[in-house]
């Protein structure tokens, strides 16, 4: 996320920080290049002229060019601004008093709306709601196997129908099913719209008014930049919705779309989509985001992620058996599994400050993760949870059964061993001891 636009703030706050002393063409250059960066990110350029407009004013007071430190005042005064951009504060869900809060899933074919009406689900769940989804895009039956099958994969029941025509009369059939199994949450995965046509949209606000909504989310695809935007507008100009989720935030490098859609259109993001897995939506929070594209990493959400894969108890476990030296490649091999729940490993190093940075055009191979995995299952129970055990033989075998080398095999082992000589430092020196947390 933002990596073409945080690269390009750098370098221009760089040479801002350089300067013990900054006049009004410094900041006049600055708020050029910022502006050239926001538009090559694609960002509305209407939200830029304003947004730069703002920050110049700020930027060349008094307070700024004469403090002891102008450049970092101008990064603060961006700081500031891309906040107030992206809505300050983080919005939620507006709850029913009275359950089912009913959820309008609306947007475009290919925005990613039935897979993000699952991933909804699940941390609705995870957070000890009772939802439940509606399949209500009867153009298209395969999106109804499709959530049929999501449902089965996140244990949430599915409401659906292949006989029934009428989108409105199905919504109204799960509304009655939903109350009647007590559910809190009710999910409905309209249709998608390939454009924005009059019959189409007059059906969306047919079933708004029927089941009485209490919220309608526009989903929109990040990568598609000011599109997503424009017709985020229409459909708010049409509907009224109440937010927005932006999916595939993990391939859009430039963030136009998430930098620009709040101003435009007036509504808030509330999620957004960072990866293909079922568990890859995330709550959209302003200050972090704007930390991520400032380059100055995203503690708080690295923390959430970690806390909802390893439980308290987990850690605990994991410590004593590092502690205990009774650490085996079975523990090492469901820690892996638990870190890549967490999402990709790159976006896991870019939240921590400073590391991104470091990391400069490494990339970090996901296939190694697999390869060890492989390794592992090959081994027999005795050889995981005794290493010692392990031999030329054994290391032949185990590498002809994984599709590695014995290399490879070496390497892991090697990797292996050297992980709990660490550990015995943490035990034995004095004054050292084992992290509260610490996932692997």
């Amino acid at each position: 996320m933002f990596v073409s636009l945080n690269e390009k703030l750098d370098s221009i706050f760089k040479k801002l920080k350089s300067r013990g002393l900054l006049k009004e063409e410094d900041i006049d250059l600055a708020m050029k290049e910022i502006r050239l960066a926001l538009l090559e990110a694609d960002v509305n350029f209407k939200v830029v002229k304003r947004l730069i407009g703002r920050i110049k004013e700020k930027s060349i007071g008094n307070e700024v060019l004469e403090s002891l430190t102008p450049g970092q005042q101008v990064v603060k005064i961006v700081n500031d601004e891309l906040c107030i951009l992206l809505g300050e504060k983080q919005e939620r869900i507006q709850f029913s008093p009275n359950p089912p809060t009913i959820i309008m899933m609306t947007g475009l074919h290919g925005s990613g709306k039935t897979t993000t009406s699952a991933k909804l689900g699940k941390l609705l769940k995870s957070q000890g709601r009772r939802p439940m989804l509606v399949a209500a895009d009867l153009q298209r039956p395969a999106a109804i196997d499709q959530l049929i099958v999501l449902g089965k994969q996140i244990d949430v029941p599915v409401y659906f129908s292949k006989e029934e025509k009428d989108p409105v009369k199905l919504c109204a059939g799960a509304l009655s099913e939903a109350k009647k199994e007590a559910r809190d949450i009710l999910i409905l995965d309209t249709a998608g719209r390939l454009h924005i046509a009059d019959d189409l949209m007059e059906e969306l606000k047919k079933i708004k008014e029927a089941v009485k909504a209490h919220e309608i989310l526009f989903i929109a695809d990040a990568m598609t930049g000011q599109d997503a935007v424009n017709v985020a507008k229409t459909f708010n100009d049409l509907l009224e919705i109440g937010g927005i989720i932006l999916t595939k935030m993990d391939g859009d490098a430039r963030g136009g779309a998430a930098l620009s859609i709040r101003e435009v259109t007036g509504k808030p993001i509330k999620f957004i989509g960072t990866g293909e897995t079922i568990e890859m939506i995330e709550p959209f929070h302003p200050e972090r985001i704007v930390s991520r594209i400032l380059g100055m990493g995203d503690v708080l959400t690295l923390i959430e992620k970690a806390q909802q894969s390893i439980t308290e108890k987990d850690a605990e476990t994991l410590k004593e058996k590092l502690l205990g030296e009774t650490f085996t490649f079975d523990d090492l091999r469901d820690q892996i599994k638990k870190i890549r729940s967490m999402g990709p490993i790159e976006n896991l190093l870019s939240m921590i400050p400073g590391l991104n940075k470091q990391l400069k055009g490494i990339n970090v191979d996901e296939k190694q993760f697999v390869k060890i995995d492989a390794i592992i299952s090959s081994m027999t129970k005795k050889e995981r949870r005794s290493p010692q055990v392990l031999n030329g033989s054994r290391k032949k075998r185990i590498a002809a059964g994984s599709g590695t080398t014995i290399t490879d095999v070496n390497r892991l082992i090697k990797q292996y061993k050297e992980m709990k000589k660490m550990m015995k430092m943490f035990k034995g020196k004095k004054g050292l001891r084992m992290p509260d947390f610490m996932p692997f």
